[in-house]
């Protein structure tokens, strides 16, 4: 849902496989603002999908039964904004449990910020300027996760000092980048602007950080000298 850049909402549209997919944005981690709602339904308009959401601090959900409602749906998109107050909310309403059965049914689970680290078994999340801390997710994925990568040095040293400490390795994304996940296995990396980025971070056998730069899949049309994912993963 980036401004004028439609790359990412197209690709996870695309991954449903369906011609107008159903589409629920779940905007809990802002506390269901008004704002990111309305950007929803602008960036997902119902031209293209069937868009809906689910409000879990308001009087009305906004549907009938939340977890009949995620489990009929292709995509669930999870916004940002606070990870510790995603996964409070949706734990107290059973939002949690529902989730799960819809990845297992093979609905696309996708999201930004925190929105993308909830999935994971550990992350290191920092919300309102406060310090980075490790947060333990909903652990469909089991790795760990760190988002806004090079856009904020704290949270790659404070990823760093995580796995290195005992958390269990996984990957820091730029903004702009996408891990795709199948299953519990990295698929490809993509991405809806050029030079975008992604590592995997790990500890080797004496402890030491190692951090592997990934291929990342440019979702537009390549600028002259720009690499692709193959030359870079050559």
């Amino acid at each position: 849902m980036e401004w004028g850049n439609t790359l990412l909402d197209d690709h996870v549209l695309s991954l449903t496989g369906a011609k107008r997919p159903r589409v629920c944005f779940l905007p809990t981690a802002s506390g269901d603002a008004d704002h990111y709602v309305v950007r929803f339904y602008r960036a997902f308009p119902a031209s293209r999908c069937e868009p809906s959401h689910i409000s879990l601090f308001r009087r009305e959900t906004g549907v009938g039964d939340p977890r009949a409602h995620l489990l009929a749906q292709d995509l669930i998109y999870v916004g940002g904004g606070s990870l510790v107050s995603l996964l409070g909310t949706w734990r107290a309403h059973g939002i949690d449990l529902a989730l799960r059965e819809a990845w297992e049914a093979g609905v696309v689970l996708c999201g930004g910020s925190a929105g993308s680290l909830c999935w994971f078994a550990d992350s290191v999340s920092a919300f309102h300027e406060g310090p980075a801390r490790c947060i333990e997710g909903l652990g469909f994925l089991p790795w760990s996760n760190a988002v806004h990568y090079e856009e904020e040095a704290e949270r790659r040293s404070a990823f760093h000092d995580a796995i290195a400490a005992g958390m269990v390795p996984g990957y820091g994304a730029s903004d702009s980048a996408a891990l795709h996940f199948v299953g519990q296995e990295l698929a490809e990396v993509v991405s809806s602007r050029p030079r975008a980025a992604a590592v995997h971070v790990s500890r080797d056998a004496a402890g030491a950080i190692v951090e592997r730069a990934l291929a990342v899949r440019y979702l537009g049309t390549a600028p002259v000298g720009l690499p692709t994912a193959e030359a870079i993963a050559a």
